[in-house]
């Protein structure tokens, strides 16, 4: 059977067109006979032909445009997750960009299960592709087409499965070939994946003393995606944090992969939208495990930058591989602008629930322009003071930084903590401006949102990553 549902976006008041050919208060002979369930309010119709209308849905008197929804498919029988009857959407589009209620439908239908019945596209072992259970199509789309890709992306945006996925189903290996997979066949990107070997040659003590623990082995995973018209001009950086399992190590306390499967996510949709940009992705990958050989509380390491650092709590390991990984990212591909994105501290929860991402940066017009991606996404970032009036709290150990700053202002002094490691943040001499931004993104509560993991800051990085294009 194949059905449609409008989806649209419109004042159930209007008596004007929304679009041409479409209009709420002529809609009744879009209408065929059918029959309602008792106490159904809304106009959704059952036992219909072929090819008629199936749902005719408004979103709401004076819907605003800029508002996400989260639907929960459990509690709410309307909700896209439970159109099984349905094979096709239609989202029609009125004062509103057709963009959001695209990306709105698509995140509404995630749902993930690894249950066997009915069969699911999230179980590793599933060989054959499973049809998607809905279409979306447009209405009225862009005549010049350039948006549609961006609806396209979504369909493979891999982050929240990847955030999903239980440890032993997404291992820092398996984490390497589920995006080698997801970016086979994509134009101009390479990626690299470097072992435990190769870290050590590089001197990334900081991220090694955190595999000490788990027999897993550690990987480091590199993105290169040269979509500029000159594959030598300066990249845009991410990294992000992958920590498939998280004990806390010694200090005891679920996996925090979500910073790697953000920059991961934003970059396929950078590159399947073919954005003319040169980007650099690198992601520390590895379990914080306790051990007969795991880093004690205490230690003091050396990190690749040369810089000492005693680690006061195990658990704040996900700075330990940032440090590292910035350092390496930074000195290595001299990028212009270097963003890393992590669920790095419950501070950063406590203070911005699950609103607010939190940005620290050394360059106002770097959070200007983040801000401005966020807001047009309405995947919001808020700015958090980078100050070194925090700095005693991690300075003042036997070594240069401590990992741990105690609870007063905790996402302030993970942050300050990987400060030093991004090289180029500070003029050079004789210079005004800096080689380098840097933000660090800790995103605290954002990264889940009803019980369901919420695939943030994606959309926002995309849309940053379009506008440093454009510009």
């Amino acid at each position: 059977m194949t059905s449609t549902a409008y989806i649209v976006p419109f004042d159930h008041q209007s008596s004007s067109d929304l679009v041409p050919g479409l209009n709420p208060a002529r809609s009744g002979p879009l209408l065929p006979p059918a029959t309602t369930p008792k106490g159904w309010n809304d106009p959704h119709l059952y036992n219909t032909p072929e090819s008629k209308l199936t749902v005719l849905s408004s979103l709401g008197e004076k819907f605003p445009s800029n508002l996400e929804v989260f639907v929960d498919a459990s509690a709410d029988p309307h909700a896209a997750g439970k159109l099984v009857d349905l094979s096709r959407i239609c989202v029609v589009c009125s004062f509103v960009s057709w963009c959001s209620p695209a990306v709105a439908a698509y995140l509404a239908l995630y749902k993930f299960t690894l249950k066997t019945s009915p069969p699911s596209p999230f179980n590793p072992s599933q060989k054959e592709p499973i049809p998607e259970r809905l279409t979306f199509l447009l209405f009225n789309p862009p005549r010049n087409g350039s948006e549609a890709p961006f609806m396209q992306s979504l369909r493979t945006l891999p982050e929240r499965y990847l955030m999903e996925l239980p440890a032993n189903m997404m291992t820092p290996t398996v984490f390497t070939e589920r995006v080698k997979a997801e970016f086979s066949g994509l134009a101009n990107v390479e990626i690299f994946v470097h072992d435990e070997a190769w870290a050590a040659e590089k001197n990334m003590n900081t991220f090694l003393s955190v595999t000490h623990g788990t027999s897993v082995p550690a990987k480091f995973l590199e993105i290169h995606y040269k979509g500029a018209s000159s594959p030598d001009a300066q990249p845009l950086a991410f990294v992000g944090k992958g920590i498939t399992f998280d004990s806390g190590g010694i200090s005891l306390k679920p996996a925090e992969v979500s910073g790697a499967a953000a920059v991961v996510s934003a970059a396929l949709a950078i590159a399947q939208l073919r954005i003319p940009i040169n980007l650099i992705v690198c992601t520390p990958l590895t379990e914080n495990m306790p051990g007969p050989s795991a880093t004690k509380p205490g230690d003091i390491i050396y990190a690749m930058s040369g810089k000492s650092v005693e680690v006061d709590n195990t658990d704040a390991e996900g700075r330990l591989i940032l440090a590292d990984a910035i350092y390496y990212t930074s000195t290595t591909y001299k990028p212009h602008t270097l963003i890393d994105v992590a669920t790095l501290t419950g501070a950063m929860r406590i203070a911005l629930g699950e609103i607010f991402s939190g940005v620290f940066s050394t360059s106002d017009s770097l959070w200007e322009q983040l801000r401005a991606a966020g807001e047009t996404e309405y995947d919001r970032f808020w700015r958090m003071p980078l100050d070194e009036d925090f700095g005693p709290q991690i300075h003042s150990s036997n070594a240069d930084l401590q990992n741990a700053g105690g609870t007063p202002g905790g996402s302030c002094t993970a942050a300050l903590f990987l400060k030093p490691f991004a090289d180029g943040i500070e003029p050079a001499e004789g210079e005004q401006e800096p080689a380098m931004k840097w933000a660090h993104i800790d995103l605290g509560g954002k990264m889940e949102a009803q019980k369901a993991m919420a695939g943030r800051p994606v959309r926002s990085l995309v849309e940053y990553a379009c506008r440093l294009a454009n510009n």
